[in-house]
């Protein structure tokens, strides 16, 4: 059966160059910038008030998403996370409306669910049999799980400084697992040339089109929960920076469709460690692309990319949307997740964990505002992460 989707084609970010939607791709000939999926929404007759009536989950969003035929869907039950009302801390900071996108429910634990079930289901339909990635940790296990129910080879390869739960994951599911000595783009790499000797495809971040889709479903699922209208400010933990470019991408989208009221691009405000910070260095100097800093350092693993493979896509929307970037300090994280325990019973990931800083930060500067609607991307679950909150 047909899914409805209305993937047209796909379009360089950078130089705008368009592709074939149906075969194979990684990026661009020309520039090497990423594809972006472009879909026939105008006169589409496409109805919100019948896709609120669907079953809950992302598929629910099908006509959106790049997969033609319900029979390569892999679906795990990812998408329609909860949005969770954080009144404890709004109170202590004088904030109206504080929420939370909880994106640790999702398979595997992390947002990274979604890019995988697009990503991965579009692959399956595509033909692909092996797929090669270099990953800080969370991509490379939801790749692992959802290729499995594919019958597409996983091969990922981490630092070995990754948590032992997120490598032991990945095995679990049967993905070759490969620790390297360093960051991601030591991963990275490695797997680009592994991929070239072997045939495989090559889905390292922003090197195939698709995560994207699945990733921008949390942006049609905050306009839905609001009442089809985005938040004024999304604070989003920046590693590679896919979540942020695909709320972005889902708000043009909904905005063809007609379907936002009210507020239709909220500020995105990019959250990164100080001791890797490429986006907030590149951002204060009013620099439209960034450089990798000479000895990045995290302990937060999913915030460990020394130079997004899209950072100047996520430099330029951070500049559309009125957003801004920051970043805060290591010494900030364990105190942030256990405030966050504390106060809303919620145990977050590190890289979730430093949104709170930064949030304190911005209303202090004034960047944010006591009476706007704010949204905090919590992207993984805590538990993923004993090092952490053990030392809370």
């Amino acid at each position: 059966m047909e899914t409805g989707s209305l993937l047209s084609h796909l379009v360089c970010c950078e130089c705008g160059r368009q592709g074939e939607a149906d075969r194979v791709q990684t990026v661009c000939p020309d520039c090497g910038g990423s594809w972006l999926a472009e879909y026939a929404l105008e006169d589409s007759g496409l109805d919100r008030t019948e896709i609120s009536r669907r079953p809950r989950g992302m598929w629910r969003y099908r006509e959106v998403l790049p997969v033609r035929r319900e029979a390569n869907i892999v679906d795990l039950g990812e998408g329609s996370t909860p949005t969770l009302r954080l009144r404890r801390i709004a109170g202590e900071l004088g904030l109206k409306e504080l929420w939370l996108k909880d994106e640790g429910s999702n398979p595997t634990g992390t947002f990274k669910a979604r890019g995988a079930a697009a990503a991965y289901s579009r692959a399956r339909e595509l033909g692909i049999r092996d797929i090669a990635m270099g990953t800080a940790g969370n991509a490379g296990s939801a790749l692992a799980a959802y290729a499995a129910p594919a019958e597409i080879a996983a091969h990922v390869a981490m630092p070995r400084f990754t948590p032992d739960p997120i490598k032991a994951e990945c095995r679990a599911y049967g993905a070759e697992v490969v620790e390297v000595d360093g960051p991601i783009s030591v991963a990275g790499k490695l797997m680009s040339e592994r991929a070239a000797a072997n045939g495989w495809f090559e889905g390292s971040t922003l090197k195939e089109p698709y995560r994207i889709e699945g990733k921008k479903t949390m942006g049609y699922e905050l306009a839905e929960f609001f009442g089809w209208q985005m938040p004024d400010v999304v604070l989003y933990p920046t590693g590679g920076g896919v979540g942020l470019i695909g709320i972005w991408k889902a708000a043009l989208e909904m905005a063809r469709l007609g379907w936002l009221t009210g507020r239709k691009m909220p500020r995105l405000m990019a959250v990164q460690a100080s001791g890797c910070d490429p986006i907030v260095t590149a951002y204060e100097a009013g620099h439209s692309t960034a450089q990798a800093p000479e000895s990045p350092y995290t302990l937060a693993a999913g915030l460990l990319v020394p130079l997004p493979y899209g950072h100047r896509l996520v430099l330029r929307i951070i500049k559309e949307t009125g957003g801004v970037a920051i970043s805060v300090e290591d010494s900030e994280l364990a105190g942030a997740v256990r405030e966050m325990a504390e106060r809303e019973g919620l145990l977050l990931c590190p890289e979730a964990a430093a949104l709170l800083p930064a949030l304190k930060s911005l209303l202090d500067s004034g960047a944010i505002a006591a009476d706007e609607r704010v949204v905090l991307l919590s992207t993984g679950n805590g538990l993923k992460y004993p090092h952490v909150f053990n030392g809370a």
